[in-house]
């Protein structure tokens, strides 16, 4: 299926979103369908998208209500702008790009509060819809404004959430607007991500492995103890390792060390061990004498690392242990990339990683948002891999057991009041 065809209707849905409803339960016809999306790209210093993966991730919606005659608003974040003078964050780019993808006329409206997208709607043509500017200029956004829900409702019959990377969030296009609207759903894509993490929460097929990196042990702390019974390996590499590493006295020079969190490392791979389980941790490493201008960069022989000298990734011991070990695996979940993968120096392990991933033709392969995403898609192989989430926070809250502000307030627990225009 390429990325632009819609996926076909499908009944069965999985735990996550039981009581939701999605796009393909609405009559879209001449319906004006407001679409929260997530393109939040990456840009360089001029604007220029770096990376569209969460603009393409998106068409199979977009592209499904498009056929349907649907009126398409869409709505997303950019960045982390403080006011609308902070041009760098406009939609613009993205815009353009959305366009050239679709072949179809995406026009800018600069003020989602404004009478322009209600009045703009109802002549759209098929190839035509309209782009709201960054949500985040309208201080209602992040404060989750009931007001600034009720300006966007006035020009929207059915909502549908397809911005899985920010549905952790309660803001007012995510939580107030779908309060304040009577039809409302996903898309394909969030249909696809909590389709697939709950099979590693629900029904994983074993072995299943989880290869945890990125640089905070602190960040990965609830998701481990929610995996660690479901778990039957885990595979530590990135900045994180250093501190499991000195948990087992093991030294590791210069490298970044959480200390308030040693304590609960040692702790966590007594419990992982005593459940008969495997944690996985280097026995080799890639160093250097600085991280921003390294003048020395080694292999060490073991997971020892020299005094004045850090850990930047994975060494090639360690590459192929952990290679030979994931051949075994059914599942596999992975979270963080193996080190500073945005240099090619220190970018090996991430890459042996996402290439180990691509050979395993019979196992479920995820790789859970973020910098782990940005890694897959470096190194050549995200394709692939069984899927790449869109979501890095929303991805670990899920798993860890969270609530989604963006996917409660689907579920209709409570009525919904339309307002009235």
């Amino acid at each position: 299926m390429s990325e632009t065809q819609a996926p076909a209707p499908t009944s069965k849905l999985t735990p996550g979103l039981k009581g939701i409803k999605t796009i393909e339960d609405f009559d879209l016809k001449e319906k004006r369908v407001f679409i929260r999306v997530d393109f939040n790209v990456p840009q360089d210093k001029n604007g220029a998208i770096t990376d569209d993966t969460r603009i393409r991730a998106a068409i199979p919606t977009i592209k499904y209500a498009m056929e349907k005659g649907a009126k398409i608003v869409l709505a997303s974040h950019l960045g982390r702008p403080e006011s609308r003078d902070d041009k760098q964050y406009s939609m613009e780019p993205v815009a353009a790009r959305l366009g050239e993808i679709l072949k179809a006329d995406v026009m800018l409206i600069d003020d989602p509060t404004s009478d322009a997208p209600k009045g703009l709607l109802p002549g759209l043509r098929p190839n035509q819809l309209i782009m709201l500017e960054n949500l985040r200029y309208e201080k209602g956004e992040t404060k989750n404004s009931r007001e600034f829900a009720l300006q966007m409702a006035a020009y929207t019959d059915i909502y549908i959430n397809d911005a899985f990377g920010a549905s952790h969030r309660a803001h007012a296009s995510i939580e107030a607007l779908p309060q304040v609207v009577s039809n409302k759903g996903i898309g394909f894509l969030i249909k696809k991500e909590i389709e697939m993490l709950d099979v590693l929460l629900h029904e994983p097929k074993t072995p299943y492995m989880v290869i945890l990196g990125g640089a905070k042990v602190s960040d990965k702390i609830p998701v481990i103890e929610a995996m660690i019974d479901k778990v039957d390996q885990f595979f530590v590499g990135g900045a994180m390792a250093y501190t499991f590493l000195q948990a087992n006295n093991v030294a590791v020079g210069n490298s970044r060390v959480e200390k308030d969190k040693v304590s609960f490392a040692k702790e966590m791979i007594k419990r992982i061990e005593a459940r008969g389980k495997k944690i996985l941790l280097p026995i080799d490493h890639v160093i250097a004498n600085d991280f921003l201008a390294p003048s020395k960069i080694e292999t060490t022989n073991d997971a020892t690392i020299p005094a004045g000298m850090m850990g930047l990734d994975i060494g090639p011991k360690t590459r192929e242990l952990y290679r030979k070990e994931l051949q075994k695996a059914k599942t596999v979940f992975w979270n963080g990339p193996m080190g500073v993968f945005e240099r090619p120096e220190f970018a090996k392990g991430s890459f042996g990683v996402a290439e180990t991933l691509s050979q395993l033709t019979e196992a479920l392969t995820i790789v859970g948002g973020g910098d782990s995403a940005a890694a897959a898609e470096a190194s050549g192989y995200a394709g692939q891999m069984s899927h790449i989430s869109t979501g890095g926070g929303a991805s670990l809250e899920y798993l860890q057991g969270d609530k989604l502000p963006g996917l409660e307030v689907l579920r209709n627990l409570r009525p919904s009041v339309q307002p009235t225009l």
